[in-house]
């Protein structure tokens, strides 16, 4: 059984899910490449930063999986990417309200700062508006995919309407002809 069966499967917003992981993904393993060539502790919390961002090297290793992870997303595209975009996007903004919370704490062992809980929630955020992008809204066009696969009945009305559209103006064309 497959949970996104009746999602379309194959669309032009498949392109901006791509973009977005592809994006973010690489943004993701420059931050976690950086960081491991600083020959920085595993979970050394001293304070070095990469791009501004306090790192260390359970962050950079995390940041390269999930780097990694949304490049797949990237090659696979589609739906898939979509899912995969919201998926992270959500870990990025519960790891943000997490480590907010274990800031200036002995269990904050990703080392994080507020610059990296402000990033965490901008990552999170972008993640979600391209994993989000076309397929949640109150008014999706009556073209778009998602829209279509959410009401079948009334798509294949308009889709009949058009046929016959079409039909009249032809034969209106031939008539003149």
């Amino acid at each position: 059984m497959r949970l996104d069966e009746h999602l379309p499967v194959d669309h032009r917003l498949s392109k901006v899910y791509r973009v977005g992981a592809g994006v973010m993904g690489l943004v993701l393993l420059a931050f976690g490449i950086v960081g491991l060539t600083g020959n920085i502790g595993v979970f050394d919390t001293g304070g070095d930063t990469v791009a501004g961002l306090n790192t260390n090297g359970a962050l950079s290793v995390l940041s390269i999986v999930v780097g990694v992870l949304l490049f797949v997303g990237m090659v696979l595209g589609g739906n898939f990417a979509s899912t995969l975009n919201i998926v992270i996007s959500v870990g990025f903004l519960l790891s943000g309200f997490v480590n907010l919370a274990l800031l200036e704490t002995d269990v904050n062992f990703l080392a994080f700062r507020i610059q990296n809980v402000l990033f965490s929630f901008v990552v999170g955020i972008l993640l979600m508006i391209f994993g989000m992008y076309g397929r949640v809204s109150l008014t999706l066009p009556h073209d778009n995919p998602y829209w279509r696969s959410r009401h079948p009945e009334q798509a294949e009305r308009e889709q009949a309407a058009l046929r016959a559209k079409a039909t009249r103006l032809s034969i209106q064309a031939r008539q003149r002809d």
